[in-house]
């Protein structure tokens, strides 16, 4: 796809993903997120980000690392955007196929894909102005000494940023709420509030935390996005997984589930 900002301004898919609080992602080809999909939408995630993050103050030309880019859609929306080289690092995703994306998407001159674990990252230290990470975080950074070893990679003074699947307030117990307890998957105890992040960055000592809050009404985004995937994506993966987290936001209707951004500055 040669231009992955230009769409049919009425098509109906365009219309439902269109949002006044994302004007940036709004401008993106609706089909094209729905066809590189892997979870959440991140383009929307990653504009909400990006105020507390500092993006458009970085210089054009600035390093960051997208770690966990997935299919690279946040790293490509960073290159076009922010005008700033990506490192777009991922484990799952082959950097031959997002090179290709990157290519499509006319930004294989500012973003370098690369098959990176994120406990093994083979980057200088200091070598990057910001860290950003959509949706991944919650997998490998829950770990209590994490934080200190990826914020060796950032410049004093630059810093990470990252969205995640959150719960609103932390669940007591060995148990999830009774309405969640159909869908809940042992995995989702990577899951934390606000406050959580807050408290787990802190304590590290690693960054100064700038911002670590819940997105409003995130959830009704959620779904929304979960509703479209399931109808137009031709993935059957990303149809059931969707159906099922669909079923599961509708079950919770935001009393439990949304998502939190964190941000932190390197001292």
């Amino acid at each position: 796809m040669s231009d992955i900002t230009s769409h049919t301004p009425h098509d109906d898919l365009t219309n439902r993903l269109t949002l006044p609080r994302y004007p940036r992602s709004s401008a993106y080809d609706a089909r094209w997120t729905v066809e590189n999909t892997m979870g959440p939408h991140p383009l929307w995630l990653l504009e909400w980000l990006a105020p507390a993050l500092g993006l458009d103050s970085l210089r054009p030309g600035a390093r960051v690392l997208d770690l966990g880019c997935g299919r690279a859609m946040t790293s490509v929306f960073l290159a076009r955007e922010y005008d700033v080289q990506v490192t777009a690092a991922d484990l799952w995703i082959k950097p031959d196929e997002n090179a290709r994306r990157l290519a499509g998407a006319g930004v294989a001159d500012r973003v370098l894909p690369v098959l990176a674990e994120a406990h093994d990252l083979p980057f200088g230290e200091e070598s990057f102005d910001a860290i950003v990470s959509i949706d991944a975080y919650q997998y490998f950074g829950t770990d209590d000494l994490y934080l200190p070893s990826l914020t060796r990679l950032l410049k004093p003074g630059g810093r990470i940023g990252v969205v995640v699947p959150a719960l609103a307030e932390e669940i007591g117990g060995s148990e999830p709420p009774e309405h969640l307890k159909p869908f809940w998957d042992p995995g989702f105890w990577c899951f934390h509030s606000p406050a959580w992040w807050r408290r787990h960055w802190t304590r590290s000592g690693a960054v100064e935390v700038e911002t670590a809050d819940w997105l409003e009404d995130g959830w009704r985004e959620w779904l929304l996005w979960c509703d479209v995937v399931a109808e137009e994506s031709t993935e059957e993966f990303h149809v059931r997984s969707s159906r099922e987290s669909a079923r599961m936001l509708r079950a919770d209707e935001g009393r439990t589930l949304g998502f939190a951004r964190v941000v932190g500055r390197r001292p």
